[in-house]
C-alpha cells in the first residue's frame, strides 16, 4: 500500500501519490483546493480516489513533511541542521 506491490501499481502507491501532493504544495493551500488540483490531472490515465488522497495526506503528516496552519496545508522544509 505504501510501496508498490503486485496488487498496487507504482503510480498508485501512497509514496507516489504523496510525492504528487508535495509537488502541488508550492504554496499553502486548503485541502479542498489541493484535492481539486490532483483528482483529475491531465497526465494521469487513472483518477485518484478521495480515500487514497486522504491516506497519502496522512502518510505525509506522519513523515513530518506537511502541517496544517490556519486552515491551510503547508510543506515543512527541514533545515540543514535537522531542525524544522
Amino acid at each position: 500500500m505504501i510501496l508498490p506491490t503486485k496488487g498496487i501499481a507504482p503510480d498508485q502507491a501512497l509514496l507516489t501519490v504523496g510525492a504528487r501532493l508535495l509537488q502541488r504544495l508550492d504554496r499553502p493551500k486548503t485541502v479542498s483546493r489541493l484535492w481539486n488540483e490532483v483528482r483529475t490531472p491531465d497526465h494521469q490515465p487513472t483518477q485518484l480516489r478521495f480515500d487514497w488522497f486522504v491516506l497519502a495526506l496522512d502518510l505525509l503528516f506522519m513523515l513530518g513533511t506537511v502541517e496544517m496552519k490556519q486552515g491551510t496545508l503547508r510543506r515543512i522544509v527541514a533545515s540543514a541542521e535537522g531542525e524544522v
